[in-house]
């Protein structure tokens, strides 16, 4: 068959229209509302399940067509020497960036380089920082004299300032809004940023100076919103700091840029880049400057990382590359699938490294320039986004700018109402993180990390302005923290605490919800003791008591329970069961089944880390 003959094939099916999908799903729903298949964003922001053609749509101007986004590559080991071979190894193998984190950095999770001028000649001994590769410093503020160290490391060896893509990642408001106070009030560090930044410049630094960092609000648990409200504010802030000290708009609107946190909401995250990009346009019209691409710089997400099944961070992190990519980041840096367990080793980083070779090698994700433009539902989302972030980054600037926002809490209750939904979704596992909330593995190897001592940097200043910080977080963190107690107990006692499924009746009428229980204890490290399915409660009574566990929790269908969890229980409490359990909501029979023994129940919607959590309290008090 010619390529002709399958278009002509093509052709002669009828064009599906939206009213022929909405008659169809009509169908399925048989009466109920179509509204119950709209979802919301943390935002309140609703997604519909089917979209009509954005008509008039054109590309958000980024990124240039079939250019490539920078892979930066993290260097962050507390060690210079050991920095600078990673960082000569990931450029010989295909990074096009280095992103160095300093220790006191947003972004170090716990290590860093050392920002001395010694460390930082030493970990760019060798690297040939006017070859075409960019370089990106996350600093903070105990490490912000790293900045100044890099610019005059680059003096010394004679290398002209403009031949160099550096993005300096001077960003005072994301590190007093992280710590929640401040030794200093706007004006003072107005003055001391600006004095950096007039100094870089006067050395014949073109690049990026001053760093809106969204991660801020996102590592906290904030909303999409929130993030770009925050980006906004602060990037406007740093806007009218450099022009106080001097610097004419048009110089100042290139030295500002921002990094948005990717995460694996693949059209979430794709919708924000977008949208940024036409936020912070409005901003260029509205200060008089013609607009220009803002250079958009991304790290996957901190708070959707797990410890626990690492490897499934792999693919979370290729969902965050993937959307923000095809959203148009100009720099993308995959942070390796086993940073929240440590310093990552060679392994980690060369997994996330190749994330992005192979998405942008093999998939060939650059070649078009804003692919979701038209897309009807990436166009009314990113549309969302904006009408959205612009009415909360109205509301910062009426309290007087970003600053005097954090000093008044503004943005914070916001975001801690966010977090506190999102938490709530998580214990209730309407949220699911594979490998952590759901489907956990007892039995998984233990992962390498590398054995490195951090740097150790002195206080910064007295709090003398305080407010509520933004700290991160992560998502997997209260049922990691139930895992690592079983852990320890293992290592104890040579056990860890278990609870026997009581399985009722045939493999058919109990698999499913024996399934769906040892999943459920298993994610809060409660080993589950599969069994074959008892008829006679003798026997059960005799298997429970001989288990050694104290807990039980009854796995049958709902047929089942009707005849039999009654007398089961009764059977059980007669064992000295401490507790009983039973997979499946009570329906009719909860006052029977209560009366009988059984003290909850365990299903789908249910606060799961509750529930385990005093599992725990039942056990450690038997």
């Amino acid at each position: 068959m010619t390529k002709t003959d399958e278009l002509t094939l093509a052709a002669e099916f009828p064009q599906a229209t939206y009213e022929d999908w909405r008659k169809l799903v009509d169908g399925v729903l048989k009466g109920a509302p179509f509204e119950k298949l709209v979802s919301k964003t943390p935002d309140g922001l609703k997604i519909d399940p089917i979209y009509r053609r954005a008509q008039g749509a054109a590309p958000v101007a980024g990124r240039a067509a079939a250019a490539p986004w920078q892979i930066m590559q993290r260097i962050d080991h507390p060690d210079a020497k050991a920095a600078n071979a990673q960082a000569l190894h990931d450029l010989e193998n295909g990074a096009t960036g280095l992103t160095l984190v300093f220790a006191g950095a947003n972004g170090a999770h716990g290590f860093g380089l050392d920002p001395s001028a010694e460390a930082v000649a030493r970990v760019l001994d060798g690297i040939y920082i006017d070859a075409g590769i960019g370089i990106e410093l996350q600093i903070g503020l105990q490490s912000r004299m790293a900045a100044t160290h890099v610019a005059e490391y680059i003096k010394r060896r004679g290398i002209d300032p403009a031949a160099c893509d550096i993005r300096f990642g001077l960003d005072p408001l994301g590190s007093r809004a992280v710590w929640g106070s401040s030794p200093n009030d706007w004006a003072e560090i107005v003055t001391a940023v600006t004095s950096v930044v007039k100094d870089l410049a006067a050395m014949g630094f073109k690049g990026r100076l001053a760093a809106a960092d969204g991660r801020v609000i996102h590592d906290a648990g904030g909303s999409e919103v929130q993030e770009l409200a925050y980006v906004l504010a602060a990037g406007v802030a740093y806007l009218r700091a450099i022009e106080q000290a001097g610097i004419a708009l048009e110089d100042a609107q290139g030295m500002v840029y921002a990094r948005l946190a990717a995460d694996a909401d693949q059209f979430l995250t794709l919708a924000k880049f977008r949208a940024l990009r036409l936020l912070w346009a409005r901003i260029e019209q509205a200060c008089g400057l013609t607009p220009k691409p803002l250079f958009i710089a991304a790290d996957t997400a901190w708070r959707m990382l797990t410890q626990r099944d690492p490897y499934v961070n792999m693919l979370r992190a290729t969902i965050a590359t993937f959307s923000a990519g095809l959203g148009g980041a100009n720099a993308i840096t995959v942070l390796p699938h086993t940073l929240a367990l440590g310093l990552p080793d060679p392994f980690a980083r060369r997994a996330a490294r190749n994330t992005q070779l192979v998405l942008l090698e093999e998939s060939n994700l650059a070649k078009v320039s804003d692919p979701a433009a038209g897309s009807g539902g990436i166009e009314t989302l990113t549309k969302q986004l904006c009408e959205a972030a612009w009415s909360l980054f109205q509301e910062i600037e009426k309290a007087g700018g970003m600053f005097p926002a954090l000093e008044q809490n503004l943005i914070q209750r916001k975001v801690a109402a966010t977090r506190a939904t999102r938490e709530a979704n998580i214990a209730k596992r309407k949220d699911v993180l594979t490998g952590a909330s759901e489907f956990p593995n007892l039995h998984e190897a233990e992962i390498a990390v590398l054995d490195a001592r951090p740097v150790v940097l002195p206080p910064y200043g007295e709090a003398k302005f305080k407010f509520d910080p933004l700290p991160p977080m992560r998502l997997a963190a209260p049922f990691e923290a139930l895992r690592d107690k079983s852990d320890d107990k293992l290592k104890a006692s040579g056990a860890r605490p278990k609870i026997f499924l009581a399985n009722l009746g045939t493999a058919a009428d109990f698999t499913a919800r024996a399934a769906f229980a040892k999943s459920f204890f298993e994610t809060g490290g409660i080993e589950a003791i599969d069994t074959q399915g008892f008829a006679d409660t003798a026997a059960l009574a005799a298997a429970f008591k001989a288990s050694g566990a104290v807990i039980v929790c009854l796995c049958s269908s709902d047929k089942v329970y009707v005849e039999h969890a009654a007398a089961a229980a009764k059977a059980l409490q007669a064992a000295d069961t401490k507790h009983i359990y039973l997979a499946g909501r009570p329906g009719e029979q909860e006052a029977a089944l209560r009366n009988a023994g059984v003290g909850d129940f365990i299903f789908a919607g249910g606060d799961a880390l509750a529930m385990l959590q005093e599992a725990w309290r039942r056990m450690e008090r038997a």
